[in-house]
C-alpha cells in the first residue's frame, strides 16, 4: 500500500483498526486444535499469559496482576521443525531482537492516529525514530519462559466442478514458540524518551509535521 502511494503529494493511508494484529488469531483456540503444549497434551497446560496473548496481544498480557507496570513484548516463530524452533528460541535475546519488537509497536503507535503517509504525517521523524529503536540498546529487561504448543487445522476444500463431489480435506500442523520479555514501563519509557529527543533531521519538517511531532511526543504513551 505504502509503495502505491510513493510520489503523491498530500497522500492518504488507511490506518488499520486496532485489532489488526489479531486477524489471524480470531477464535484461535477454536479454529486450531491443540495437540500439546511443553506442559502437556490439550489445552489443560496453557498458561492464562499465552491465552491473553493470542486473544489480545501484548496488551492482554498487560493486563495480568503479575505484569502490572511492565511492557511485554513477545517474540513468535511458527513451522514444523521443534528442532529449528528451539533452536530459535534458545537464540532469541534481548540484546539482539527486543529492539526489533520494541520498535514494531513503536510504528504502530505512531501509524494509529496517523491520516497521512507516514513521511508525510511527521516527515523524517518517523523513519529516523524506527531506524534509531531498531539500532538501539535497552537496559532492564528480562526474558521470560520459552512457551511452545503444536496445533492442527483441518482445510476443507468446499468448490469443486464435479456436482456431489466430497469435499477434499488436508491436515496443516504446526509448532508456535512464543518468548515474552518483560521490562519495567517507566525504564523504557526513559530510555524512549531519550531516543525521541535526540532525533536529528536533514529536511526541517513543516509546520504542520512539527505540531504532529510534537503531540505524538507528547502523548506517545498513552496508547503504546
Amino acid at each position: 500500500m505504502f509503495t502505491a502511494c510513493a510520489g503523491q503529494a498530500n497522500r492518504v493511508i488507511f490506518i488499520p483498526d486496532p485489532t489488526w494484529e489479531q486477524q489471524e488469531q480470531i477464535d484461535p483456540f477454536d479454529s486450531w486444535h491443540i495437540i500439546e503444549s511443553i506442559n502437556g497434551p490439550g489445552h489443560a497446560g496453557i498458561p492464562e499469559w499465552v491465552r491473553r496473548y493470542y486473544y489480545d496481544r501484548f496488551h492482554g498480557i498487560e493486563s495480568l496482576e503479575q505484569h502490572s507496570g511492565n511492557y511485554v513484548f513477545v517474540g513468535e516463530s511458527r513451522g514444523g521443525s521443534y528442532n529449528a524452533l528451539v533452536q530459535w528460541a534458545n537464540g532469541f535475546t534481548a540484546e539482539q531482537d527486543l529492539p526489533r519488537l520494541i520498535a514494531a509497536r513503536a510504528e504502530r503507535r505512531l501509524l494509529l492516529p496517523a491520516s497521512l503517509y507516514p513521511d508525510d504525517e511527521y516527515g523524517q521523524f518517523f523513519e529516523n525514530l524506527i531506524r534509531r529503536i531498531s539500532d538501539g540498546e535497552f537496559s532492564g529487561a528480562v526474558k521470560g519462559e520459552v512457551f511452545w504448543l503444536k496445533r492442527r487445522i483441518i482445510i476443507r476444500d468446499e468448490e469443486s466442478d464435479i456436482e456431489d463431489q466430497i469435499p477434499q480435506e488436508s491436515i496443516l500442523e504446526r509448532y508456535e514458540f512464543l518468548v515474552p520479555f518483560s521490562i519495567n514501563q517507566e525504564i523504557l519509557q526513559e530510555q524512549l524518551r531519550n531516543i525521541m529527543s535526540g532525533i536529528k533531521m536533514t529536511v526541517a519538517p513543516t509546520r504542520e509535521q512539527t505540531a504532529r511531532i510534537s503531540r505524538i511526543q507528547q502523548t506517545f504513551f498513552e496508547e503504546f
